[in-house]
């Protein structure tokens, strides 16, 4: 019976099957299975023992269910698994585990989780710069209002609203890339200094051989575990990356609001926004994304508190390892999936964009037309001073009139000079020129 959401509402099923339960035995029989192969690779097992290992450490073998009826008795995962392990290879079975400590299974079997789960939202993501670049491409110069404050400011493209957002995704793809060389595994014994395997003749090149068997890197130093600064770095990346996909979903949720309604969530032909109200057209994706991105974020504190173990380690981060990284992966894949849907299906209006525009009669050119002033000849202070005196004191409809009467104004621009002004393509600045830019930068990265 599923209890939670992870379970039945949220993510995808190739995400999810990497942190179930049996996956998780298998990325530990893989490693197994590669410890074995070392051995017999520098001559300390029989190889025909090695192979008979590497055959049998997988779920065909060695079966979840025993596995957890021997935890009951041993109350350790690992060596549960070990022991079923040991059974199912016959004669072999006395080389399974050898030199090896449980967390030198565990954490590299965590490795091989996390690289899995990386190499998902890295395609996720590029999949969703791709679409915030077409959007860029396609609205590079649609017109529409800037708002600081929640308050109407100066002109700016759509796809240079777009533009923003595409270059943080950009950014977090770019760090979250960098963030794989803190995706490493360990082979080093119970305390971290090689003893066992020093004692059977082994050195340092041993655990390189069994990570590269398993394409991972072999971290420099650990003690019983790898340092979980590395797990604390990649979650917290995650979240600052979850933090973007929230930014976007909050300006969709905010841009259609009713009174604004330039942008909207797609809306499929049956679907419902209110069981009673008829006519809503609720943006409850994006509402779920900024939701689910609350719970990710959680996931970055216990993280950083699992970093500081005592002495070469305890084993106060495992349960909240086993919780917050299936959490935060499967919810990360969840967003990136959600918000391209939105993107790809996203609703422009440009006549309402242009009503908007509009709204303030032509307020919003105060500082283009202040700039201009200064440039004429009057000091800066007081064209400030005069803009905002009739801006404050005149509504929507009398600006432009009160505007164009003002003596101290006309002294240095006619009513043509100041319609030219307040053309809405004349003060956007570089907007076209920087969504250009930005789509050039990152086109090749999202392919």
């Amino acid at each position: 019976m599923s209890i939670h959401p992870i379970d039945y509402r949220y993510g995808s099923k190739e995400m999810k099957e990497i942190f179930e339960e049996e996956k998780r035995l298998e990325y530990q029989l893989r490693v197994e299975a590669a410890l074995a192969e070392a051995l017999a690779d520098f001559d300390k097992i029989p190889k025909k023992l090695a192979q008979i290992i590497k055959k049998r450490a997988n779920l065909n073998f060695v079966k979840l269910k025993r596995v957890k009826e021997i935890e009951k008795e041993t109350r350790h995962d690992v060596m549960a698994m070990v022991r079923v392990l040991t059974k199912v290879c016959g004669q072999a079975g006395k080389y399974v585990h050898l030199t090896a400590t449980s967390y030198d299974i565990v954490d590299t079997a965590l490795a091989l989780q996390i690289k899995d789960g990386l190499e998902i939202l890295f395609k996720k993501g590029r999949e969703l710069l791709n679409t915030c670049l077409n959007i860029c491409q396609k609205y590079k110069d649609l017109v529409m209002i800037g708002r600081t404050h929640g308050q109407q400011a100066i002109p700016i493209t759509l796809g240079f609203k777009f533009a923003n957002f595409a270059d943080k995704i950009g950014q977090n793809l770019k760090k979250l890339s960098e963030s794989q060389k803190y995706v490493l595994g360990k082979f080093s014994g119970a305390v971290g200094n090689y003893a066992a395997q020093k004692n059977f003749g082994l050195d340092e090149k041993f655990e390189k051989k069994i990570m590269e068997k398993l394409g991972l890197e072999a971290v420099d130093i650990s003690t019983q575990v790898l340092p979980r600064e590395n797990i604390a770095r990649i979650i917290s990346d995650l979240a600052i990356f979850a933090g973007t996909i929230e930014q976007i979903a909050k300006e969709i949720r905010n841009l259609q609001r009713t009174e604004i309604s330039e942008l909207a969530e797609p809306f499929l032909k049956e679907q419902v926004g209110s069981s009673a109200l008829p006519q809503k057209r609720n943006p409850w994706e994006s509402e779920n994304i900024c939701s689910n991105v609350r719970v990710i974020r959680s996931c970055v504190y216990p993280a950083l508190e699992n970093i500081a173990l005592e002495h070469e380690r305890d084993l106060t981060n495992s349960a909240a390892e086993r919780a917050i990284l299936p959490t935060i992966f499967v919810l990360m894949d969840d967003i990136l999936e959600r918000m391209n849907r939105i993107l790809a299906g996203l609703k422009v209006f440009p006549e309402n964009i242009k009503r908007n525009l509009e709204m303030t009669g032509g307020k919003i050119f105060t500082e283009a037309i202040l700039t201009e002033l200064v440039k004429r000849g009057l000091a800066r202070q007081k064209a400030h001073q005069i803009l905002r005196k009739i801006s404050v004191e005149t509504s929507p409809e009398d600006f432009k009139k009160i505007l164009f009467k003002n003596k101290e104004v006309l002294k240095y621009l006619n009513q043509k000079e100041l319609e030219k002004i307040m053309d809405y393509k004349n003060y956007i600045g570089f907007s076209v020129e920087k969504t250009e830019k930005i789509i050039k930068k990152w086109q090749a990265n999202s392919e």
